[in-house]
C-alpha cells in the first residue's frame, strides 16, 4: 500500500457546542493519509492516473467551509466519508486539530481511520 498525503489543511468553519462558538468561524486543521497505489501514476506519469490530492483538497475545503457541525467527530466522519465515497480511496487516516480549543494545550483534536488497508 502506497499513501498519499495532505498535511496541514487549514479551513474556516463554523465547529462547537458553545453560543459564542456557533457565531463565528474557527480554523481546523486536517492530516490526511490516503491508500493509494502510486505504480501505475510513476509509469505513465499522468495525473489521471493517480489520486489527485488538489482535487481532494478543493472538495475538503468546499465541504468543511460549508459546515456547521458541533463536533470534531461529526466532522471527521463525514470527511473520511467524502474521501472514501468521492475518491475510491480505501483507507484514511484522519486527524482533525482544533487549535485552542483547550486552555493550556496547544492543539486538541481526533484521529480516525476507516477502512481497510492494502
Amino acid at each position: 500500500m502506497d499513501i498519499i498525503y495532505l498535511r496541514d489543511l487549514r479551513i474556516e468553519t463554523v465547529i462547537g457546542i458553545f453560543d459564542w462558538e456557533r457565531r463565528i468561524k474557527q480554523v481546523v486543521s486536517l492530516d490526511l493519509e490516503m491508500a493509494a497505489d502510486v505504480s501505475k501514476a510513476a509509469a505513465s506519469d499522468a495525473i489521471e492516473d493517480t489520486l489527485d490530492y488538489k482535487a481532494v483538497a478543493k472538495r475538503l475545503i468546499e465541504f468543511v467551509g460549508a459546515s456547521e457541525f458541533q463536533l470534531v467527530e461529526t466532522l471527521a466522519e463525514r470527511v473520511t466519508e467524502i474521501v472514501r465515497d468521492e475518491f475510491g480511496v480505501p483507507w484514511v487516516r484522519l486527524s482533525v486539530n482544533k487549535k485552542g480549543a483547550v486552555r493550556g494545550a496547544r492543539d486538541v483534536g481526533v484521529i480516525i481511520e476507516r477502512g481497510q488497508r492494502g
